[in-house]
């Protein structure tokens, strides 16, 4: 595959490293305006720096735009005339819309929009995808990049900003449940460092678990739970105290204040 990468900040970076590790590329162009801050991938074979967004694009065949919101209407424009039929363009910019590209670069254009999560930097992201409807014939290209750095999954635009909750924003909600249970397990005897460790590989085992087995929470659940016993003991507590119900509120109150800036900004 042919990509340019254009704005290569610390999205654009992850993106770039996780390409270039898992060998994903014919040829990758980065660019940045401060070519020193992505000078850590001079030397990798089949990747060039420039800081000409125009020589990236007339070289690559899908462009991925990992610019600041605030820049990317200037930048398709200027690049908007060096687009041909074989372009792939995927955009990383949050809220700026499928619709709102095309009245910049036509809806003739393969487009798709990626919103993925910081765990990207560590190959884990969910990301999750959408397309206009030239894009549609060429989300399987999407697809096949950012399963390379975690999973995707193709979901209508309409579901783009929930989308940010739950996998963006998510991230920050699953931080906060590893530093209580990380919190709890000083409480109960461990120093520090090891009740962060307990906490991280047991999150990472029961998500693993899932995505292995594809199996229901409850399902398993119901493997670690004995009549009278100390899990159910805890589980019940903590849903008396309004676990359950406290991520959910908080979630829907998420996603509350980014529809509102939504319409702030229309």
């Amino acid at each position: 595959m042919k990509i340019a990468i254009i704005g290569t900040g610390n999205l654009g970076k992850s993106i770039a490293k996780g390409l270039v590790t898992t060998n994903a590329i014919t040829t990758l162009w980065l660019t940045k305006r401060n070519l020193e801050s992505i000078s850590d991938f001079e030397g990798y074979k089949n990747v060039s720096l420039t800081s000409d967004n125009l020589e990236a694009v007339q070289k690559s065949d899908i462009l991925i735009l990992a610019v600041q919101p605030s820049h990317l209407e200037s930048i398709l424009n200027d690049i908007k005339l060096s687009l041909t039929e074989r372009h792939i363009i995927i955009s990383t910019v949050t809220g700026f819309s499928i619709a709102k590209i095309e009245a910049i670069v036509g809806q003739e254009q393969f487009i798709i929009r990626a919103m993925p999560n910081t765990a990207i930097a560590v190959g884990k992201s969910m990301t999750c995808l959408c397309s206009n409807g030239q894009g549609s014939k060429r989300i399987k290209v999407a697809e096949a990049i950012f399963n390379r750095l975690g999973h995707s999954l193709v979901i209508p635009e309409t579901q783009m900003q929930a989308a940010t909750v739950v996998c963006a924003s998510g991230i920050a909600f699953w931080m906060r449940l590893i530093r209580a249970s990380t919190q709890a397990a000083i409480q109960l005897g461990f120093d520090a460092k090891e009740a962060q460790e307990l906490a991280m590989y047991t999150s990472e085992g029961a998500a693993s678990l899932l995505i292995q087995n594809k199996k229901h929470p409850e399902e398993e659940i119901d493997r670690v739970t004995t009549p009278k016993g100390c899990t159910i003991e805890g589980l019940n507590e903590m849903e008396h105290k309004g676990l359950s119900s406290s991520l959910i509120q908080g979630m829907v109150a998420s996603f509350n204040k980014i529809s509102n800036i939504k319409k702030e900004q229309i």
